[in-house]
């Protein structure tokens, strides 16, 4: 490690924004390629769904009008479109399809899991002028309110997870450099995550929702937990589905605590410094500045809101040692030892 002289500091200072200009180009790049690949994977299909299913539609609606010739053509139109609005609002029209109200109090439970943990699946939405101003202000009260809770969970299970991490570094230590250590860590975090957050609730979906095969429930629980919330795939709204209301009162259970892991899960893998590509993008330090510090030390002990997963450290030293602070530029290869489970983004590199 060597000193940063102020000129260099000065330099180094402008480069995040020749970096960020950068990262933007690359994403831009990477929304575009997004947007080509799904257009040549999607887009055939649909266009040969759309038209056999027109063919099919209107072959339907010929026969009808011929073998009911006091039809007009404009009623049953007319009638069409009651049809496919009311299906759109989430009332079915056959007598064979039993579905039941969208606002009872397990669809509405699971509505408000959706909108303050901002999944959003919107395949049921406020009508009236009331409940879409209560939704706003609800959202406004209660995103926040579910980023603290999160936080707060999170908080608790760090401490398995740094006893874990301790367990491995007596066991490996003396084998392996730290780094490998934090990185076996990670993946036993990820494989929890895959095996109890997101194979097994597949499992359990594919077992009880009748359409869905195993890639579809998969990808439900990935959707859902990422907070993308696509809206194709709505447990509970098979017709006939027995136990609706404790099905979906168990799904938003389900959400809250898988989001509650995703989220360790983005601390975890912050706080391995080799793998935490923010702070090459990033043209300040957390600590060099203390109003932040200050606004990101407001949940738990030394936990507050922002950063990946809704956590940055408090600011654990006064002004007056910050101000003796000499930047120092570390070695690619250094890692924290696993004893010390101090988020790296949190800690002051001092020289003696």
């Amino acid at each position: 490690m060597r000193l940063v002289t102020p000129g260099f500091v000065g330099d180094l200072r402008s480069m995040p924004t020749v970096r960020a200009l950068v990262l933007m180009m690359i994403m831009a790049l990477y929304l575009t390629m997004g947007a080509m690949v799904f257009q040549a994977l999607e887009g055939p299909l649909e266009r040969a769904k759309e038209e056999n299913k027109r063919k099919t539609v209107e072959g339907l609606k010929m026969n009808f009008l011929e073998n009911n010739p006091c039809i007009a053509d404009e009623e049953l139109e007319t009638l069409l479109e009651q049809v496919v609005r009311a299906s759109g609002q989430g009332v079915s029209s056959s007598k064979n399809v039993t579905g039941g109200p969208n606002w009872s109090f397990g669809q509405s439970l699971f509505f408000s899991s959706t909108v303050v943990t901002t999944i959003g699946y919107g395949h049921v939405t406020p009508l009236t002028r009331t409940g879409k101003l209560f939704c706003m202000v609800y959202a406004l009260l209660g995103i926040p309110l579910t980023l603290v809770l999160l936080s707060a969970l999170v908080e608790r299970l760090l401490q398995p997870a740094t006893a874990l991490l301790r367990t491995l570094n007596s066991a490996l230590g003396h084998l392996y450099r730290p780094f490998t250590i934090r990185l076996v860590h990670l993946f036993i975090i990820v494989s929890i995550l895959v095996i109890f957050f997101l194979a097994v609730p597949a499992a359990v979906f594919t077992t009880l929702e009748p359409d869905w095969e195993y890639l579809d429930s998969f990808y439900y629980c990935f959707i859902s937990l990422t907070t993308i919330g696509l809206g194709d795939y709505i447990p509970g709204d098979s017709p006939g589905q027995p136990y609706r209301p404790a099905y979906k009162v168990a799904t938003t259970f389900y959400l809250i605590i898988g989001l509650t892991f995703v989220m360790l899960t983005l601390t975890v893998f912050y706080d391995i410094p080799q793998l935490n590509l923010s702070t090459v993008f990033s043209s300040m330090k957390l600590d060099e500045d203390p109003e932040r510090v200050h606004l990101g030390s407001g949940v738990g002990p030394g936990y507050g809101l922002g950063g990946i997963g809704g956590l940055v450290m408090r600011d654990e030293f006064p002004r007056e040692q910050r101000r003796s602070v000499v930047q120092v530029r570390p070695h690619h290869d250094d890692s924290p030892s696993p004893d010390d489970t101090t988020p790296v983004h949190a800690k002051d590199m001092r020289v003696h």
